[in-house]
């Protein structure tokens, strides 16, 4: 196959170009490096036979010309994402976002296969509101609890585009899957996520040890198996013209357990000190995962402890160079 990964050069997309490289089909990334980096990973990936990594502004019209069509399978990942950069630019995060999505509807061309990255913060304010039940379907009533908040600007946005996807594709004649993620995790995700962050701050001996959000629960999700969830569904005809979850529902952990499982695996003795979880922050999320089920045969492979083994074994590396 001949696949475009539009944003590919950041976590999500890095791991997937590895996985259809390392299967044997050609690969195209496009991104601008606002987030993606051009590191040591990059370049491995850019060393591959099949691999090629251009540099483009996909808020801009023209970066849309120059890209060519003839791609077997088109993946949509390129966005603003996480809570501190959202909360630091809501409006550069409602723009890149929704810029990315129309002027990829307006470029799509009958025929193509497409995947769409959005994500579980279209509900969170549902659940808080005690209106959505957890675990969650995909047909459950999506809602923004303050559209004031900076923080929902991302849900905003990507709501944005999950309906312009599925709507275009009925009516321009290509096929597009939804793919709504669930606290993805694994190596090279960036320092702000939760199992990453709580990594570093045990490496450099924290004690007490803070804990956002103690309280809350989260059903975590290995990135080779978010990878492995999305690449079925792209292969799954009944799967187009769906909203899909994408995560692990198979263990829901509590945040202060998983401080206690970070700390054990970076061999940190430290007392747990709760603190207030972040405005917005939804008490409670886990997925649904039947449908994708039912699509796709899909089971998670890599359980939390081996999953956090994983990526704390990646940030230690990744913190002594």
């Amino acid at each position: 196959m001949n696949v475009l990964l539009l944003g590919g050069a950041g976590f999500i997309g890095l791991h997937l170009a590895r996985r259809l490289l390392a299967d044997g089909h050609r690969v195209t990334i496009v991104d601008d490096f606002s987030r993606g980096r051009d590191d040591q990973e990059l370049d491995a990936v850019r060393a591959q036979p099949g691999a090629s990594i251009r540099s483009a502004d996909l808020t801009d019209p023209a970066a849309w010309a120059a890209l060519p069509h003839g791609w077997d399978q088109i993946y949509v990942l390129a966005a603003v994402v996480g809570v501190r950069n959202v909360e630091r630019d809501p409006y550069r995060t409602i723009r890149v976002n929704a810029l990315v999505a129309l002027h990829a509807l307006d470029w799509l061309q009958p025929g193509e296969k497409v995947f769409f990255s959005s994500t579980s913060e279209v509900y969170a304010g549902g659940v808080d509101a005690g209106i959505v039940p957890v675990p969650t379907t995909e047909d459950v009533p999506v809602m923004v609890r303050d559209v004031t908040a900076p923080r929902f600007a991302y849900a905003i946005s990507k709501l944005l585009g999950e309906a312009g996807f599925l709507h275009a594709a009925r009516d321009k004649g290509f096929a597009a899957v939804v793919g709504r993620f669930h606290n993805v995790y694994g190596p090279r995700m960036g320092a702000d996520h939760v199992i990453p962050e709580m990594a570093m701050r045990s490496f450099a001996g924290e004690d007490p040890f803070r804990v956002w959000g103690a309280d809350q629960f989260r059903a975590f999700c290995y990135v080779d198996d978010a990878v492995d969830a999305m690449l079925r569904l792209m292969a799954t005809p009944a799967a187009f013209g769906q909203i899909v979850h994408i995560g692990d529902d198979t263990q829901e952990t509590n945040i202060a357990d998983l401080a206690k499982l970070v700390l054990r695996l970076t061999s940190g003795e430290a007392a747990l000190e709760p603190v207030p979880a972040p405005p917005g922050s939804v008490a409670r999320r886990r997925p649904d995962l039947g449908l994708l089920r039912s699509l796709t045969g899909f089971a998670p492979s890599v359980d939390l402890e081996e999953g956090v083994r994983r990526t704390i074994a990646w940030y230690r590396e990744w913190s002594a160079r």
